[in-house]
């Protein structure tokens, strides 16, 4: 890197260089470039240090009054299984400073505990890892926002239709929200908006809550543009990343004259993932990324920009079939009104034993299928009369129903 920039000096004097463009990688490089003497553009490196540093951030959330997750630093082993202990499972663990989710768990013993410190990582001092209360049920939420240091301004708060625990690379989302209390919304601009100043961002910033509850938790903030970015820029109708840019070569953001666009459209973001290429990759979707691509729809119905999402995305949207469904207890109640709106729609249903048992007790008619532990035939004999659609593809974590079925719950 330095190789470049001292070709770069070459040509004439070297104003300065922009670490936000590239993901976290050239995040990693700042402190060594502010360290040779290279001028950083926008948000300075030691704010930067300041997002990423475990202890440093949650002094700052502390200081803020904002709500994270309740977390933990190991640098041993025995230092992990003491913090989950203390968490409580499930904890989402993952090794510090990593790109795309990388090694990251969901981890809901001691056994897989055990497991994931002696197989997925070296844990050491300078690389302990990082264990967070995995919270269900929750909502995930992306804010993107410009700053100068001093004015901020939110471009876009995008809901998430995966639930909290997928990668967010790997979710659809929606934008505006599809289904956030307007008072929920308000509060989480608020916090990137507190966050922002109090950080110093100079620039483009990413900040990831959940919402359990109400109650909103912040799981991380990117000092950087998020790959978010231009499916934002797209939506709202502004060059978001050009004005970052002047923002950082010192234009102030007041100078833009920017105001929240009134939208008369929705728009979903929807990943692109390359599971027909590899065949035997494990398809089912956690906390580490796998998607190589994105897609969006537009449109003024949010049922119908999801459907375009998914053709974008090479997902077939079939209109009659069967479908199998089998979820555990705690999923069944949400089970009811989307399998409901299939049989109007005139979809056969095959259950599992339980789940066709509360289906049968909300009087809508389905077909009992075996297990694969409970003999023949059993679901993967049924598989070429059901093939035509999956309830939950494979691919993903159970998804929030895309049609106006909700009322405050997910099904």
């Amino acid at each position: 890197m330095l190789e470049i920039v001292r070709k770069e000096q070459e040509a004439g004097t070297l104003r300065g260089v922009i670490v936000q463009f590239g993901g976290q990688t050239p995040l990693k490089l700042a402190a060594a470039l502010e360290h040779a003497k290279v001028p950083i553009l926008g948000t300075s490196p030691d704010a930067i240090d300041l997002a990423e540093d475990r202890d440093r951030f949650k002094a700052l959330i502390e200081r803020l009054g904002l709500k994270q997750p309740h977390n933990g630093i190991a640098r041993s082993a025995d230092e992990a299984v003491a913090i989950a202990k203390d968490i409580g499972f499930p904890v989402v663990i993952r090794p510090s400073y990593v790109l795309g989710g990388r090694a990251m768990e969901i981890v809901h013993d001691e056994i897989q505990l055990a497991r994931y410190m002696t197989e997925a990582v070296v844990v050491s001092g300078k690389s302990p890892v990082l264990l967070d209360s995995y919270l269900r049920d929750a909502i995930e939420v992306d804010v993107d926002a410009l700053a100068d240091g001093t004015d901020v301004f939110v471009c876009g708060v995008m809901e998430h239709i995966e639930e909290a625990g997928v990668h967010s690379g790997d979710s659809a989302c929606s934008l505006p929200p599809h289904s956030l209390k307007p008072e929920i919304i308000a509060d989480l601009e608020r916090q990137s908006i507190e966050l922002a100043r109090a950080l110093n961002v100079i620039g483009l910033m990413n900040v990831q809550f959940a919402i359990q509850n109400d109650d909103i938790y912040i799981l991380e903030v990117n000092p950087r543009a998020s790959r978010t970015v231009p499916f934002v820029a797209k939506v709202i109708g502004l060059p978001i990343a050009g004005i970052a840019s002047r923002v950082m070569a010192g234009k102030p953001l007041a100078a833009f004259g920017l105001k929240r666009p009134q939208l008369n459209h929705i728009a979903v973001k929807e990943a692109v993932f390359p599971f027909a290429r590899f065949p035997g990759v494990d398809p089912v979707l956690g906390p580490e990324m796998r998607s190589t691509g994105e897609v969006m729809g537009i449109d003024r119905d949010y049922a119908v920009a999801f459907a375009k999402s998914q053709l974008g995305g090479g997902t077939k949207l079939p209109l009659s079939g069967t479908v199998f469904v089998s979820v555990k207890d705690s999923d069944k109640e949400r089970l009811l009104a989307p399998v409901r709106k299939l049989v109007d729609m005139g979809f056969r249903i095959v259950a599992t034993r339980g789940t066709k048992r509360h289906l049968d007790a909300n009087g809508i008619p389905c077909e009992r299928v075996n297990k694969v532990l409970e003999g023949r035939p059993h679901i993967v004999d049924a598989l070429p009369m059901a093939r035509s659609i999956s309830c939950s593809t494979p691919r993903r974590a159970p998804r929030r129903w895309p049609t106006p079925c909700r009322s405050g719950g997910r099904p």
